[in-house]
This record gives C-alpha cells, sequence and structure tokens, in this order.
C-alpha cells in the first residue's frame, strides 16, 4: 500500500503520507477540479485545500453523496486514486516511491533512469517496481551517488580486486547501485569503455553512469528473473549480500508495486 497511516480530517498526517496523498489528488485533478491546472502544493503539511481536494475526489470522482474527508491505507480512495494514474515510470510517481526524495533529485535522475532502464532491459512492472525500490534504499532516495563512509575499510580486500595501497578510498561506493572496488571499477570500464580506473570519481559526479552502473549491475548479477518472481529477500541479498535495511526496501517496494504493477 502507498501510505502507512490516514490522511485527512483528524487523521495522524505522518509527513509522508500527506505528500503522497497530494502527488495522487494532482495527478488525478481533473477528476475533482473544475480547472485542470488547479494543482496542490506538495509540502507533506495538512490544511483546507488538501482536506478539500479529498472531499472534491470523494463526491466528484467517486459518486460519494458525502465525504468524511479522509483517506486511509487500502481504502476505496486509495484504490480510485491509484487506478487513475497514467502507465509506467513517471516524476510524480518517483515522487510517491520516495516521498523524502528533493524534487530537484528526481528531475536530476529521472531521464537517465528511464533511459537506463529502456537500455538494459528493466522492462517489466515487477522488474521497474523492484528495480526503484532497491535503488531508493541504495541511494537514500536519490540523496547519495558515493559512499559516505572514506573507503579506509575496504584496503586490502583482496575480494574485492583491491590489491594495492589506497584502492579502499580510490575505488569505495559509488552510483545509486555502489559500484565497489577494483575488480568491479575494472569489469564496468570494460563494459563501457570509459577509463574509470584512472578517475574512479566520474561514477558519482555523473548523472547517467549513476544509474548506468546501477542498471548495469542489476543485468550482470542477473537480478531480473529475481524481481519477476517477486522475491524481495532474494533481490535483497543479490544486492547488498545480506538483509540490511529489509524494511525500508519492503516499504519503498509496497509503494512502488501499488503504482506500476496493475
Amino acid at each position: 500500500m502507498c501510505i502507512t497511516k490516514s490522511v485527512g480530517l483528524g487523521a495522524r498526517n505522518d509527513v509522508a503520507d500527506v505528500r503522497i496523498i497530494q502527488v495522487l489528488l494532482n495527478l488525478n485533478s481533473e477528476a475533482w477540479s473544475s480547472d485542470s491546472h488547479r494543482k496542490l502544493e506538495v509540502d507533506g503539511r495538512i490544511g483546507p485545500s488538501t482536506i478539500d481536494a479529498i472531499r472534491a475526489f470523494e463526491t466528484r470522482a467517486m459518486g460519494l453523496p458525502e465525504s468524511d474527508g479522509l483517506v486511509a491505507p487500502g481504502d476505496a480512495t486509495m484504490a480510485r486514486l491509484l487506478s487513475g494514474l497514467p502507465p509506467g515510470p513517471t516524476k510524480e510517481k518517483l515522487t510517491v516511491v520516495m516521498p523524502r526524495a528533493m524534487q530537484k533529485r528526481i528531475e536530476l535522475y529521472y531521464e537517465p533512469l528511464v533511459q537506463g532502464m529502456t537500455r538494459y532491459g528493466i522492462d517489466t512492472p515487477r522488474q521497474i517496481a523492484h528495480f526503484i525500490a532497491q535503488l531508493a534504499h541504495e541511494s537514500g532516495s536519490l540523496l547519495y551517488a558515493e559512499e559516505l563512509a572514506d573507503g579506509s575499510a575496504y584496503n586490502g580486500r583482496t575480494d574485492l580486486g583491491n590489491s594495492e595501497p589506497g584502492d579502499g578510498p580510490r575505488f569505495k561506493g559509488r552510483g545509486l547501485i555502489q559500484l565497489t572496488g577494483r575488480a568491479n571499477y575494472t569489469q564496468y570500464s570494460r563494459h563501457t569503455g570509459v577509463d574509470y580506473i584512472s578517475d574512479p570519481t566520474r561514477v558519482a559526479l555523473d548523472p547517467f553512469a549513476c544509474v548506468d552502473v546501477a542498471c548495469w549491475f542489476w543485468q550482470s548479477r542477473k537480478i531480473g528473473p529475481l524481481a519477476d518472481a517477486d522475491d524481495a529477500k532474494a533481490v535483497t541479498k543479490r544486492i547488498n549480500g545480506g538483509y540490511n535495511g529489509l524494511d525500508d526496501r519492503l516499504e519503498h517496494l509496497a509503494r512502488a508495486k501499488a503504482l506500476l504493477v496493475l
């Protein structure tokens, strides 16, 4: 489900949940507003405008005789909001999947994401949902393109191909699903024909490279079939090596599936 708590009159109104409802109402504005250009401010704050929009949606779009001004997880209003969405991933859907993401980060990565998923054949609804959910967790909702730690813990990690002094920091994690270690940077450089060994920081600085490396990792590790089987734990282990952050990954996945797996 997209929201975890109710939104509206007298509800808990968590910021992330309110933002999700505001985005969904905007995507359905033609169904409830006489002015299709009227949009709610997506600020995560409940107020008269958002409550009035919920009421207008329930009475005009759903034909209810009256509205309680409330949307609950899994209720008829939520189902109707989701049923009117355009197909495929959109910027607005990314905002719903990652309600804490800054809009400028979604703008930065949207085109690289669409192009990358197409290029690497991440094109079934379940694969797209799992890929975006995992990427959302790994990147902190598109905030981080480079590992926060300095990478010194990777020094001497021969399993990562770090055979030279300073390889740990030099080849620390970069990308929206992080590329880590000399061996992986070497493989990716061969794949792209771009020399990321002499300047590994280029992976983090170029939005298209940030996304491309995530798509390459997904494809090269054969994660697609696990996603098509809807095996979230297996997908997580293939990416993370364990199950770190599984609850957060599943939370993002629930929203992504609600929007993309019809």
